[in-house]
Parts: C-alpha cells; sequence; structure tokens
C-alpha cells in the first residue's frame, strides 16, 4: 500500500461524523496488520503509541477521519427528505450530488441525488436565483416512492445518516480530486508513515502517539485522551486555498493562525526551519474561518505546544482537489519533524 492507496481506500468507506464506526474498524484491522496494537477511546477515535528513545517527553500527531455529511432532518409528504448537514459547509456545494442513505433501523443503504425542490427550469422560472437553504433542499431517493408513508416502509426514519459520493479520481497530470480530502489526505499519510516504520522498525527519538479523531468537523476531535506526557502536538489537516491565501496545490502549508487564534511560534518556527534545511517547498498562511483538532485541544486546556500543517486543498468543503506534490512535501515534513530534537 501507498499512500494514495490508503487514500482511496479511506475516501470509499462513507464516515460523516457521528456515523464513523466502519472507517474506524478498518484502521484498526490496518494497524494490527501492521504490527500495531491500536487504542479505541470513548468517542470512537483511535491513539496508536510507538515507544521512543526518549520516554518521558511524548509527542502527538494528529488527523480526523470523519466528513461532512447530512441527517434525514423529516420525510416530506411527496416520499423525498429534508436534511440537516452535519459540519460546516454550504447546501450549494452537494446540489446535485449522489449519496447514501443508511438505515439505522435495518442496515440497508439507500441510494438518492441532493437537489433542489424547485431544480427543473422548465417549471420554476426562478431556479437559478433561488437560496438553496433547508427548505428547500432534498434528497431524491431512488425508488418507488411518492408519499411519506412509502418512503417510511423503507424503513428510512429521522436521524439516518447520510453520505456523499467521493468521486475520487486521480488525473495523469498528479491531481487527485475527491470528497473528503479534508482529511482523509492527512489520515493517509499518518498511515503510510506507520507502515514505513513498521517495515523499518524506526525508533523514533521520542515516544510518539498517532491519533486519528472522528469528531473534527463539528469542533472536539483530539481534545481528549492525550497521554499527560505529551508536550508537542501536531495536527494535520487541509490547507485553505483562495483570495489572499498563500496555500497552494504543490507544497505544504504551515499555518500560522487560524480562527482560534496564533500557533506556538517556536513550533512553527522548528517546521519551517526542518522545511528549509531539507528543501521542502512550503507556504505560511493563515486560515480565517477554521479551527484544527489542536485548537480544540487548546480550548479543552491541553497544556503543550500546537501546531497545524497540511497538504493544499482547492475548493474546501466541496469537491476538492490537491496534488500529489503537496502530500508528498506534507509527508516528508511530517516524518523529518517526528525524527527531529523537540522545538524550543
Amino acid at each position: 500500500m501507498t499512500t494514495l492507496d490508503y487514500l482511496t481506500k479511506l475516501t470509499s468507506i462513507p464516515s460523516p461524523t457521528g456515523y464513523t464506526k466502519a472507517i474506524m474498524d478498518y484502521l484498526v484491522e490496518e494497524l494490527i496488520h501492521l504490527g500495531y496494537n491500536p487504542k479505541r477511546t470513548a468517542k470512537d477515535g483511535v491513539l496508536v503509541s510507538l515507544d521512543g528513545h526518549n520516554q518521558k517527553e511524548h509527542r502527538l500527531v494528529t488527523a480526523h477521519l470523519d466528513t461532512l455529511g447530512a441527517m434525514v432532518r423529516a420525510i416530506k409528504p411527496d416520499g423525498r427528505l429534508k436534511i440537516a448537514l452535519v459540519g460546516g459547509f454550504n447546501y450549494n456545494a452537494i446540489e446535485g450530488e449522489n449519496c447514501t442513505v443508511h438505515l439505522a433501523q435495518n442496515g440497508k443503504e439507500i441510494s438518492g441525488t441532493i437537489l433542489l425542490h424547485q431544480t427543473s427550469v422548465h417549471v420554476y422560472r426562478d431556479s437559478g436565483k433561488l437560496e438553496r437553504n433547508q427548505d428547500n433542499m432534498e434528497v431524491r431517493l431512488d425508488e418507488k416512492v411518492t408519499s411519506a408513508d412509502e418512503t417510511s416502509a423503507l424503513g428510512i426514519r429521522v436521524g439516518d445518516f447520510i453520505s456523499f459520493d467521493p468521486r475520487t479520481q486521480v488525473t495523469t497530470s498528479g491531481f487527485v480530486k475527491s470528497r473528503h480530502l479534508d482529511d482523509k489526505v492527512s489520515a493517509a499519510i499518518l498511515l503510510n508513515l506507520l507502515k514505513n516504520y513498521a517495515k523499518e522498525n524506526t525508533l523514533l527519538p521520542y515516544t510518539t502517539h498517532f491519533y486519528f479523531s472522528s469528531f473534527e468537523e463539528v469542533g472536539h476531535g483530539a481534545n481528549s485522551s492525550l497521554p499527560k506526557e505529551v508536550v508537542e502536538y501536531l495536527a494535520v489537516d487541509m490547507g485553505a486555498i483562495g483570495d489572499d491565501q498563500a496555500t497552494d496545490e504543490y507544497s505544504v502549508s504551515i499555518c500560522v493562525k487560524d480562527a482560534s487564534g496564533p500557533y506556538h511560534f517556536g513550533l512553527r518556527q522548528h517546521l519551517v526551519q526542518l522545511a528549509e534545511k531539507q528543501q521542502i517547498p512550503y507556504q505560511l498562511d493563515i486560515y480565517p474561518y477554521y479551527g484544527s483538532d489542536a485548537s480544540a485541544a487548546m480550548t479543552a486546556g491541553a497544556e503543550v505546544r500546537h501546531a497545524l500543517l497540511g497538504a493544499g486543498i482547492e475548493s474546501s468543503h466541496a469537491y476538492e482537489r490537491t496534488h500529489l506534490d503537496s502530500i508528498q512535501a506534507t509527508e516528508q515534513l511530517i516524518d523529518i519533524y517526528l525524527n527531529s530534537p523537540l522545538s524550543q
């Protein structure tokens, strides 16, 4: 398996926040296959600990496997579904997307498409001008249903999770297009590093914990279950691309500040110095409407130096894209960091 193989596998497993058991089961199975002894936390995170040369001061590195998604809000009189969003994104970002409804009652899956109720331009004159919101966005089920009773008879209930078709593609020019690159790119990178460390019997300089979280998209992912010896916390998550952003799709993005405030200056500079010494392409950036697992940990009172880096992701929280160059740069910097002395 390569990083790209792991990424393709992870994006194929639906995992909207709150519905992550299947992907965490896969993760645990793969980690055991690699020779590790993963621990599941009470809220379905997965923690893998690697004993290092120094066992008094620890590092922790995180990525999250929960994604954006939705839940059934109501069954409409015509049998279609109203939805409630899971995670922070706009309705227009999912309009026209194929989806799957995961039935809690019987475990079945039903396919559908997310549409504006007034989609047909042949019927609704103002279709293109309407605001997309909870009242007019719906799931058209791929079942012969025309009433609420018929939909209910399928086993669909309020609170059933809805996942979006990832549509993962890798182009010949090295671009990776998919939903949920946030944050399955990072998780794939950490998995590949763990695979390499197991294969090479790597002894890291410090005991290091790899934490795969499952509630990041709603703000409280890896903010608990932190070993008390941890002094450095590195969140690996997407770099945001847009106007006034330095982040691109070809380098690793090191975040200096997000909506939660500045990251630890000393640890940030340590990452910069490592990137420059190893000639790894990087960008420093500020993400104005963003928070990471490291942000959540700090809010919860973690006494650590915290930092955030990741691959540059275009069109975040929509149909996303990055490049293999950015993934490689991110993996290289994490690897070098985990094999370096602590920051000052």
